[in-house]
């Protein structure tokens, strides 16, 4: 199998105790021309939108290991997030195991999607796993620890990554539909707030191209019209590129000087850059 013949004549108990006694000797720094690799049996992350597991550490990841990622909030003047702690390989969190949940609380009232939630998992030499996560406005943080004892045999493990490859298609069509749904949401709020924010500024037949548009967004997700969702999303981001082009053609036919004028409208450049406060 590793291209080397199998040794029959050792004592199993002793292979064991040798090996625990390696690896206490390389944690302890007292061996040192020794490496034992430890590895995440199963892929590590959180329930997101739609019960989603979004992985953060994948299966076979050396530990000691640490990442860190981004997330943000799924509706306006959410004050608080659940963080939802799976193990496993299938890509929604109700078919993975649950490890822990904790809350996160205090976040300051913030249209979705404003403010920054850092969640970083960080899995130490002998196995445990600390998960935070951290309001970074407010530096509010809450964290939990899942120790090595709570975790799962080989033999549940085997099971985990076999029922993962069993179940891959259908795991995926499930993964897509609530992706289609996530995406269709996020189009309607972001297409009516770009009605609220620029209706003034916007020709009405194209408020009326983009309302239209929306409503046909809501109608396939009412009814769970996936492909009907994916293209009237396209169709929506279409429409409010016309609007937003309309838009900005109608403020210059009023205002700006027109294209490639001698410096008059100098004042008017834009120049792409960061600001900071």
């Amino acid at each position: 199998f590793f291209g080397r013949e199998p040794h029959k004549g050792v004592n199993p108990d002793e292979v064991v105790g040798l090996g625990a006694a390696i690896q206490a000797g390389v944690l302890g720094g007292d061996v040192k021309d020794v490496l034992l690799l430890d590895v995440t049996p199963l892929t590590l992350g959180i329930e997101t939108l739609g019960g989603v597991a979004t992985p953060l550490i994948e299966r076979n990841t050396t530990i000691p290991t640490k990442k860190s990622q981004i997330f943000s909030t799924a509706a306006d003047s959410q004050t608080q997030v659940e963080i939802h702690v799976t193990q496993g390989e299938r890509p929604m969190a109700a078919d993975n195991k649950s490890l822990g949940r904790f809350i996160l609380d205090g976040i300051p009232p913030a249209p979705r999607g404003v403010p920054q939630i850092e969640v970083t998992f960080d899995i130490n030499a002998d196995g445990i796993l600390n998960v935070s996560a951290k309001d970074k406005a407010t530096g509010r943080e809450q964290a939990m620890q899942i120790i090595p004892s709570s975790g799962l045999s080989d033999s549940e493990i085997e099971k985990m990554v076999t029922d993962a490859e069993q179940h891959a298609a259908d795991d995926m069509k499930r993964k897509e539909e609530v992706e289609a749904r996530n995406t269709a949401d996020s189009a309607v709020y972001s297409a009516e707030k770009f009605l609220a924010d620029n209706g003034a500024n916007i020709p009405e037949s194209q408020k009326a191209a983009v309302q239209s548009q929306i409503d046909a967004v809501k109608q396939a997700l009412q009814n769970n019209d996936i492909p009907g969702m994916q293209s009237s999303v396209q169709q929506l981001q279409m429409v409010m590129q016309q609007a937003g082009a309309a838009m900005y053609q109608q403020g210059q036919g009023a205002d700006g000087p027109t294209p490639g004028g001698d410096g008059a409208g100098s004042d008017e450049d834009v120049i792409e850059g960061e600001f900071s406060d």
